[in-house]
Formats: C-alpha cells, structure tokens, sequence
C-alpha cells in the first residue's frame, strides 16, 4: 500500500453480465478514539488464531527538514535498532522465537510498523509486548546509526548512476519544486552524511504523537481486547496538540522538458504533473479513466497505441499517486534512443486525445468489469483489510469506503472522466524527463 499506486494494472477481463448488481461481503469496521488520542479501526475475525495490528503516523519523507533529507527514513528504520532495555538482536530473536513477525511502510506521507502474530495469549502478549517497547521506546544506537548510514550512502550513490533512479529524481523536484513532496524519501548524500541520534530523536519527538496515529486491528480479538492493544501501542508515544501540516502543492505546473545524457542503450521517460489528493471528489472518474489511459496494462489505450501499434516500447503506463496532497500523475515509459522522440510524439498525442475524448463506452465497461471483478481479491486476506483500515484511518475516508467501491467504480461516466481528467491534467502545462536522451538532444 506504501508503494505508487498504479491504479489497476490487471491483466485480463473478467465477465461480468450486470457488474451493478453484484455484491461482495465487505468487513464490518468498528471505530473508536483511544484514551491516548490515537484513532482507531478494528475489524473483528476469529476464522483464523492470527491477529495483525499498524500503527501509522504522519512522519513521511515529506516531513524532512531542508538540508536535513534521509532522517524520516532513518528515523522510521531504526526504530526496532534497540528499545528500553532490548538490543536490536534481542528484538529480532524475541519476535522468532514466537513466529511473530514486523513489517511496515514508507512513504511521502507516512510511517507506519506492523505485526502479524498468532493470537495467543502467549504469542500475542510477547510480540505487543516488544512492539510497544520498539514503538514508543526507541533509542537509535549511535553505532547502528553509523552503520545504516554507510549502508544507505552506498546505496544512494549506485542509484547515481542508474537511469531510472535519475529519472525519478528529477521527475519529482521538478513536478513539485520547493514542495517537500519534491524530496527523495531515502535522502540526498550530503544530508544523510550529516544526520546525528539527536536528529532522529527530534523528528521522533515532533512526528510520533500520540494524536495522531492511526491504529488498525484485523483478526482474532474481541472488542475489549482491541482497546487494550490500541491503548498499549501508544499510551506512550509523544503528546502534543500540534499536528503535522504541509504546505499546499502548486498545481499548476510551467510546462518542461529535460534531457539528461546517460551511456544506457535506451531512453527512460516521464511525463507528469501534480494530480489528485485522496478524498478528492474526482478520485474515482479518474481511477476509472486512468484504466483505460495507462493503467490497465494490455487494455490500456497507451500500451495499444505505442507498443502494439508502433512496437516502441515493451511497457508504458500512467496512473496517479494519491497523496494527502495532490501526488503526482506519471506517464512513464523506456524505449530505444532513436525512437524516444517518436514515441514522446506518440505519448503526448494519446494523452491529448483522451482528455479531450474521454474512453470509448466500449473502454468504459471493460474497465468497470476489470476492476470491480478484481475487486474481492482487494480484500481476501487479513493483511490485505489492514492496509485498508489504515488508509481510511489516515486519510478521512468513509468508514463506508470498502461498502461503497464497486457502486463509485460502477457509478462513473463517461462525461464524469472527461470532466475530471480536464480539471487534474492538463498536457500543456507537464514536466517531461528524458534520461539517455537521443544523440545530439542531451545537456
């Protein structure tokens, strides 16, 4: 869930005759605010003795200082390093010897730790036991730190050098700019090389608040045993009634195109601009049309006009990354260097088109019946409904959410789409990066 949202890449159509009178049994969220301030989603299920718990929390990469990019990262990494007594081994045996298992998510707006553990008593206690500690009682060892410093650096400098790494770089500072949407979430070299134990635990002490965490429970406990577990979790984290803002995006880009040489034998390209924020009211027109645009692999109209067609690229998508704020509404793309320019061309004229068109209603109900017959497989795991309840938690979406999805999907128009893309996307005003740029093109 922490990863780009590529909305819907299926492969393959499902048959569906009357996809608006389908229902899937969705779970039944309960919700309530703990004594700590943290909000809280439980779903209840005992048809299996496992229990998964998050706790997320406004502390993304898009919290970094200036100058200071690598310590929400850093801080989010180290936090099962060492806690209250407990070395990073004895937290790392601790969790084996009860099969219990952590896990968790990274992204501009986000931090969140995970845990899957069997439901119990014994197994259950021990793994909340070492999460609450880990979670609300961090001490960052200096030398673990130097460590993951050495490792992250090195790892930061071979992404110098790949043309996808470069690409994506500079697609985001200049998609939005001064923007802390703008920084690369595992840090610049300089930065990650001046990042101090006090570092981390100022960020901690300023991001980690008991208020405005968001815990999700899915599995086997009982109501009364989801409160307890919510309030264990974070009794202790840090108090404060200030809350972790962002500055608005600017939406309205200047349109650009950059040209970077790089020995690679073909161009990597991207193409975008600011586009949508969750809850936004035109998400679904757009979830749907982008299925058609880019995202719906072989169905998609990108893949049929530049590979199939014109055979100039073995894969090309497009989708949007629904962020707190607007994220970003990528087209993305790797083709031979003589044909890079042919296939921007191409790209751009596809775009062009279906904002001003819209799909086909022939486009329209394949990708209605893709997505809502992929849509039980969206919420068949336990682990699955976590991520879910945490996304609701974080961003105010309807409790209704999971109820309400195939009726949004099967609810979209064609004039809807249309409307929407015009309002989020416009192709004269995008950012274009090329890396391995044609000969004779590049600066």
């Amino acid at each position: 869930m922490f990863a780009k949202i590529k909305i819907i890449r299926a492969m393959g159509i499902a048959t569906l005759c009357c996809i608006s009178t389908i229902a899937y049994a969705t779970p039944k969220i309960q919700h309530w605010q703990s004594a700590s301030g943290a909000k809280v989603l439980f779903v209840e299920d005992h048809d299996i003795p496992m229990l998964d718990v998050a706790v997320t929390l406004p502390a993304g990469s898009s919290f970094d200082a200036a100058g200071k990019s690598g310590v929400a990262g850093l801080t989010h990494q180290l936090l099962d390093s060492g806690s209250e007594g407990l070395s990073e081994d004895e937290i790392s045996r601790g969790m084996a010897d009860i099969g219990a298992q952590f896990g968790g998510g990274f992204d501009p707006d986000r931090s969140s730790m995970s845990l899957r553990t069997l439901s119990s008593a014994s197994e259950r206690d021990k793994a909340l036991d070492i999460m609450a500690r880990v979670l609300q009682h961090p001490e960052f060892p200096e030398a673990i730190l130097a460590r993951e410093k050495v490792r992250l650096i090195a790892a930061l400098k071979e992404a110098e050098t790949k043309p996808e790494s470069i690409a994506e770089k500079a697609f985001q500072k200049t998609v939005f700019g001064t923007h802390p949407y703008g920084l690369i979430g595992s840090g610049e070299v300089d930065s990650v090389e001046k990042i101090t134990v006090q570092d981390l635990r100022d960020f901690y002490r300023l991001h980690y608040q008991a208020a405005h965490a968001v815990v999700a429970i899915m599995g086997d406990a009982t109501h009364a045993q989801a409160e307890a577990i919510a309030q264990q979790l974070t009794g202790y984290l840090p108090q404060s009634a200030t809350p972790s803002t962002l500055p608005n995006v600017t939406m309205k880009i200047a349109a650009s195109e950059q040209r970077i040489s790089h020995p690679a034998s073909q161009s990597h390209i991207l193409i975008g601009a600011p586009g949508v924020a969750r809850g936004d009211p035109d998400f679904f027109p757009l979830y749907v049309g982008n299925y058609t645009l880019g995202g719906g692999g072989f169905a998609s109209r990108l893949m049929n006009e530049v590979r199939e067609k014109k055979g100039l690229a073995y894969d090309v998508y497009s989708y949007f990354m629904p962020l707190k704020q607007p994220g970003a509404f990528q087209i993305g793309l790797q083709t031979k260097k003589e044909q890079a320019d042919e296939a921007l061309k191409l790209v751009r004229s596809t775009l062009a088109d279906f904002i001003a068109k819209g799909p086909t209603e022939k486009e329209l109900l394949a990708a209605k019946q893709n997505i809502i017959g992929g849509f039980p497989m969206r919420i068949d795991s336990n682990r699955k409904i976590l991520d879910y309840l945490s996304i609701i938690g974080f961003y105010d979406l309807p409790l209704t959410y999971l109820d309400d999805f195939t009726h949004n999907i099967d609810s979209v128009t064609v004039a809807q789409i249309r409307q929407a893309f015009a309002r989020h996307v416009d192709p004269q005003a995008m950012a274009t990066v090329i890396v391995g740029a044609p000969e004779g093109t590049t600066k």
